[in-house]
């Protein structure tokens, strides 16, 4: 158990012999000359913490806890985060989205809450509401100036997201969603440490298909197996390129690259039932296998894919929901206002990511509540497989 326990704490690039991220001599003892963790571990809490009592009493009274990370940035991993939190309030979840991305807090934005403040009370910190269900805290409620850049080293950091941990009063509720930033280092080993009590489900590794970003995301997966976390499954996110053929535009080049539109002419050749077919082209090439095939080498669930899809992509810069209004329930709460029937002329638009979005949280949901409803717990994956 001992030994298990220490190799919980040492980060995958760490040197030989290194003493765990939680030991005394942690970025101070021979062995940690060169390592590319020394001045993180010397500075990060070490010893017994009285906080994390405190973090641990806050967090009883949050059903399920899940952290999506990623080795890569700008590979979606926010707009996952918080279009999985309007989802599950879709469903009639009590959620909470922390962002614990220090230096980029994006969420607010995605969740229309800028301009927003944190008020505290005499139970702590209060969350910011989008709706009653659906609570919201992130750094970017305290910056006076939304441009404002946080230049902080690793302690600083450290010490702010304990607090979140600590002191938001989220009150009772089903899920409490982390928004990490990309990569293994300060906000990753904190959150590993400030929650290693509070039993956290898992988290979700989020990927574009192309090897430059998977090369990353290995990282991830290690550091996960590392610290104790359990892999949920990944995402392969912007996986080709979605949208319904009338919203395409089409040109014709000539010899010295003038361009002429001629959407117009060829649409009107085509029936206009098959105007509203999907058409889908790839973008990053997966050169080999892309989030699928990395999933079967690292032996973790993978999830599905998601296509860049441009109205998902608006809907984030609106900060709304691509399921509809977090309030507004669908007859079972599944938020299928976007559904596939809705096509040209229909007065929602249809969206091509959402139909895999929908998968992948309904596998999420039946990964950590299965148990609740003595259902075994299945990440809905046969050899890679999305089922």
């Amino acid at each position: 158990m001992a030994e298990r326990a220490l190799a919980a704490e040492v980060p995958a690039d760490a040197n030989a012999h290194c003493p765990g991220t939680s030991s005394e001599t942690a970025g101070k003892s021979e062995a940690c000359a060169g390592c590319p963790n020394q001045e993180i571990c010397a500075t990060a809490p070490k010893g017994p913490d009285p906080d994390l009592i405190a973090i641990e009493q806050r967090m009883r009274n949050i059903k399920h806890k899940i952290l999506v990370l990623s080795g890569k940035g700008g590979v979606g991993k926010s707009t996952f985060s918080a279009q999985l939190a309007f989802a599950l309030a879709a469903r009639s979840k009590e959620v909470g989205l922390l962002d614990i991305d220090i230096c980029g807090p994006s969420i607010p934005k995605m969740l229309g809450l800028e301009g927003e403040e944190i008020h505290q009370s005499n139970a702590g910190w209060s969350p910011v509401y989008v709706e009653d269900n659906l609570g919201v805290m992130s750094i970017g409620f305290m910056l006076q100036n939304p441009d404002d850049a946080v230049i902080w080293r690793g302690p600083r950091k450290n010490a702010l997201i304990k607090q979140f941990l600590k002191d938001v009063d989220w009150g009772v509720i089903d899920y409490l969603v982390v928004d990490a930033p990309p990569g293994t280092s300060d906000e990753h080993i904190s959150i590993a440490q400030f929650l290693k009590a509070s039993n956290v489900d898992g988290a979700i590794i989020v990927t574009t298909p192309q090897e430059v970003s998977i090369i990353d995301v290995r990282k991830e997966i290690n550091f996960c197996k590392k610290v104790g976390i359990p892999v949920l499954g990944v995402v392969e996110n912007m996986s080709g390129l979605s949208q319904q053929l009338h919203k395409f535009k089409f040109f014709t080049t000539s010899p010295d690259g003038a361009q002429q539109d001629v959407t117009q002419q060829l649409l009107q050749h085509l029936p206009a039932e098959l105007q509203n077919c999907v058409a889908q082209t790839e973008v990053f090439h997966a050169s080999k296998g892309g989030a699928e095939q990395m999933a079967k080498d690292m032996q973790v669930p993978f999830l599905g894919r998601v296509p860049l899809d441009p109205l998902l992509s608006r809907a984030a810069e609106e900060g709304r929901s691509a399921f509809g209004s977090s309030s507004s329930k669908g007859a079972e709460g599944d938020g299928s206002a976007f559904g596939s029937s809705n096509l040209k002329g229909n007065s929602r638009p249809f969206m091509p990511s959402l139909p895999a979005l929908q998968a992948i949280i309904q596998q999420l949901m039946q990964l950590t509540e299965g148990s609740e409803n003595g259902q075994p717990q299945s990440n809905g994956v046969h050899n890679g497989v999305l089922h």
